[in-house]
């Protein structure tokens, strides 16, 4: 028996998700004739509406079967963009490609949609919550426990791509200064060179953090973390 909070609280990620995602979607400016709407954002978005309303009944947005296709349309497409770039990097792409974690969402996604075993009664969503009852079931357990491993996988692989960019970011570069400024060497050497004036970090330091990749693998991460919870759960 699952504590309803504990759903709670991962539907307000997915929510948090949901919005990033669209805030990104905004600051990439999809009016203009230059601008590029990515698909990982788009997926990012449909995928954290989806689970928020899998985990709590009165956030379910659409039924299950437009869902159904919509995962069927991304699974296809990151299918496609693997495909692409197993071409150009063989089996790495399955390793460490961009599109492949996408793939593997989208293929959970929809195997959480198609293998729900129990019927969902009135008033609840796919997974069949009555306060903290107990989950629905997936009809294919053995499937369901291969998406959730290959997710955790990946969870952990971009939890290391995170630390990596965090360790070279720029408070790397402050730890580098410090170790710099402690072995003795001269003020000359030691102080980093100036940066941009404190009026000029605003909006657009802003909106280069929304569009970072760092942005795209942290929200990765939740979604692929909420994932493999639901999927363990359910089994």
């Amino acid at each position: 028996m699952i504590p309803g909070w504990i759903l709670d609280i991962f539907a307000a990620v997915m929510l948090a998700v949901a919005a990033v995602s669209a805030a990104r979607l905004l600051a990439a400016r999809p009016w203009r004739r230059d601008s590029v709407v990515t698909d990982t954002d788009i997926a990012h978005l449909l995928m954290a509406i989806a689970m928020a309303g899998m985990l709590v009944s009165s956030l379910a947005t659409m039924p299950d079967a437009v869902w159904e296709v919509i995962f069927s349309v991304l699974t296809a497409w990151f299918a496609f963009r693997v495909i692409l770039d197993a071409r150009v990097s063989g089996a790495r792409a399955l390793a460490a490609g961009h599109c492949a974690p996408h793939l593997v969402h989208s293929g959970a996604m929809l195997y959480m949609f198609l293998a729900i075993a129990a019927p969902a009664g009135p008033g609840q969503g796919m997974t069949g919550m009555t306060g903290s009852s107990a989950v629905r079931s997936l009809g294919v357990p053995t499937l369901g426990l291969v998406f959730a491993l290959i997710l955790a996988g990946y969870t952990v692989w971009d939890l290391d791509q995170l630390s990596g960019q965090a360790r070279t970011g720029p408070a790397g570069r402050r730890i580098r200064f410090s170790a710099v400024a402690l072995a003795g060497l001269p003020a000359t050497q030691a102080v980093p060179p100036a940066g941009p004036p404190a009026a000029a970090i605003g909006v657009t330091d802003a909106r280069a953090i929304l569009l970072s990749p760092g942005m795209t693998v942290a929200c990765r991460i939740a979604m692929g973390a909420t994932m493999a919870f639901m999927l363990l759960i359910m089994i």
